[in-house]
């Protein structure tokens, strides 16, 4: 370690501590923030102690979640947290290089776009009374991808296996984090056409063709599209009121939240929603979904904007409630659970439509 990197780090850590002790229990991605750097440079000055660096390759990295048992798989965005446990049951790789992704289908279910993944870390942490071990995967900003975690049942062997093939000759505890730029999104050239090829969609997720034709960002699309396949309503109501109705009837959902390098999905039934508020600095609204084996915390405040959308397909519209946040960032998306080739339920419909447009 160069001595200018042994100052930044220590400068860091002293700096870490100090607002630990100005702020007890306040969170690592909280602190880094409150330092001005990213969550994995804090992070990385515990290099050598309770931190061990990680390389790639990457989707051999992921492939081996399988071994550990069941864990639990944590993604998450500025607003919302979508937490999973059970096993890594089945993982398809596909692509090369910056195409490089992969389906992971289970009781754990995400996407994996590679291309976000820079940094990985294993972790050792005291919390309470329990030693908790993970694997943390970063991308080039230093923003947090995903988080698996060790439970009770895991193969911790497996663990320490994973983290010795994989521990990079490089443990340097000072990162190169690099800020994304907004891609410039200026499309469509003809809004007409754009519409037209909406209208004609025949699978959800021909969207994202069709948004990257026409080079346009997701939420300009809502507004361009709003009257005809998108409406606008309560962002501060609807996302509890989708919950509270789901868990009432029993009506089997799914959550889609995520970031630049993993979307996590939920597909089931959420029984326990509450919405609970806390905050190191200042007043924090938090709707939960707290069952056995699934978790969601949203942070209700942040919820700016949110909107009913809908998709035509062969087997009929399929119908989605998307939230944003002010930068008109995706939060989280709630559908009616449908498989491939069935039609979207009525009783999803009817939920959607209960909702007042703005």
């Amino acid at each position: 370690m160069s001595i200018i990197a042994e100052s930044k780090s220590s400068s860091l850590i002293e700096a870490w501590r100090g607002i630990q002790n100005a702020k007890p229990g306040i969170r690592i991605r909280e602190a880094a923030k409150d330092l001005g750097v990213s969550e994995a440079e804090l992070l990385a000055t515990k290099t050598g102690e309770q931190v061990v660096r990680l390389q790639g390759p990457w989707p051999e990295l992921l492939t081996r979640f399988k071994t550990l048992g069941k864990v639990m798989s944590l993604t998450r965005n500025g607003t919302c947290i979508l937490e999973h446990k059970g096993p890594f049951q089945q993982i398809d790789v596909m692509g090369e290089g910056a195409r490089a992704m992969a389906t992971v289908i289970g009781p754990i279910e995400t996407r994996v776009f590679f291309s976000g993944w820079k940094f990985a870390f294993a972790v050792t942490e005291e919390k309470s009374d329990r030693i908790l071990k993970s694997i943390q995967v970063f991308d080039g900003a230093g923003d947090a991808v995903t988080k698996i975690y060790l439970q009770e049942k895991s193969d911790v062997a497996a663990y320490e296996s994973l983290v010795q093939d994989f521990r990079a000759a490089d443990q340097n505890p000072d990162l190169d984090v690099t800020p994304y730029a907004s891609e410039a999104q200026n499309g469509p050239e003809d809004t007409e056409a754009f519409l037209k090829e909406w209208s004609e969609l025949k699978d959800t997720h021909d969207f994202f063709g069709l948004l990257r034709r026409h080079n346009v960002h997701r939420y300009h699309a809502l507004e361009l599209a709003e009257g005809t396949f998108t409406y606008r309503v309560n962002p501060k109501t609807t996302p509890k009121r989708i919950l509270d109705e789901a868990s009432a009837t029993k009506l089997p959902i799914m959550i889609f939240a995520g970031n630049r390098g993993n979307l996590q999905i939920h597909q089931g039934k959420v029984r326990t929603i509450r919405v609970l508020e806390r905050g190191h600095t200042g007043p924090e609204q938090w709707l939960n979904i707290l069952d056995p084996d699934f978790n969601m915390h949203m942070r209700m405040d942040l919820v700016h904007t949110a909107w009913v959308v809908r998709k035509p397909t062969t087997e009929g519209d399929v119908t989605s409630i998307e939230l944003f946040d002010v930068e008109k960032n995706m939060i989280a998306q709630f559908f009616g659970l449908r498989k491939p080739g069935i039609p979207e339920k009525t009783e999803w419909r009817a939920v959607v439509k209960s909702l007042s447009a703005l």
